[in-house]
């Protein structure tokens, strides 16, 4: 493999297409399970990957350097293989500022619902921070000295103003899955669920129910996908493009 996707389960992934309408190279998606993870890594015999989940942490160890976007986020989604050594990079973090960006949705003194805290949410966590979010509240299963656990949340933070799902719940095939119910939280304007695969979440679609705006992650991962290849191939892209190939993608899969 030249180029393509590393990660767990990636029946869900469009990142073939999307890569192959960006750029001239073939794009496979690689999942590993854990025992061939680290001896993929070691051998490295790829020119360009990215990563998705469980690995966008995991990968670092393995990595001759980081950018200083990446370092800072904690979390890698693109590896570029120059001579041998691995540089890593975080593309999410562009691409969640462009689906912002597209939906107006301001996050400047806004308190901020993160649902989960694995390897998608750390560039969510940087883009929330830079984008002036008044509070920040992380939820996940096990609660720690970052996340608060669910009862906590019912109990003391429903008056959130955006919520975020960085979880894969919900996502392909378990498409009847939602991280969590949405009806207590009546001061919510928007709610993002990262997955893209179904184009409607249980999520957002709860949302839209509820009146508040239902977004999913097909504009982040073509804009994140439209910057990997930037840096695959070191060229500009247009992000024209990425609204182009959403406009089809989204046509095709209603």
């Amino acid at each position: 493999m030249e180029y393509g996707l590393i990660g767990g389960k990636l029946g869900h992934s469009y990142s073939k297409e999307i890569h192959e309408e960006l750029a001239d190279y073939t794009y496979e998606l690689c999942p590993l399970r854990e025992d061939e993870f680290e001896p993929f890594m070691t051998a490295h015999t790829f020119k360009a990957i990215n990563v998705t989940i469980p690995y966008k942490q995991r990968v670092i160890p393995f990595l001759d350097e980081l950018d200083t976007h990446a370092a800072a986020i904690g979390a890698v989604n693109t590896i570029v293989n120059r001579d041998g050594r691995l540089f890593g990079y975080n593309t999410d973090y562009h691409g969640f500022n462009y689906t912002l960006r597209q939906h107006q949705v301001d996050l400047k003194d806004k308190k901020v619902l993160i649902i989960g805290n694995g390897g998608a949410a750390q560039a969510i966590k940087a883009c929330v921070k830079d984008g002036g979010a008044g509070e920040m509240v992380i939820v996940r299963r096990s609660a720690d000295d970052e996340c608060v656990s669910y009862d906590e949340v019912f109990e003391t933070h429903t008056d959130v103003d955006v919520i975020i799902n960085t979880s894969p719940v919900g996502m392909f095939p378990e498409v009847d899955a939602k991280p969590i119910d949405l009806t207590p939280f009546t001061d919510c304007k928007v709610v993002l669920d990262l997955i893209y695969n179904p184009l409607v979440t249980k999520l957002t679609a709860q949302a839209e129910s509820l009146g508040m705006a239902g977004i999913t992650g097909l504009e982040m991962l073509i804009a994140q996908a439209k910057v990997a290849v930037e840096i695959f191939l070191d060229k500009k892209i247009e992000d024209g493009k990425i609204d182009e190939i959403y406009r089809r993608m989204k046509a095709d899969l209603q």
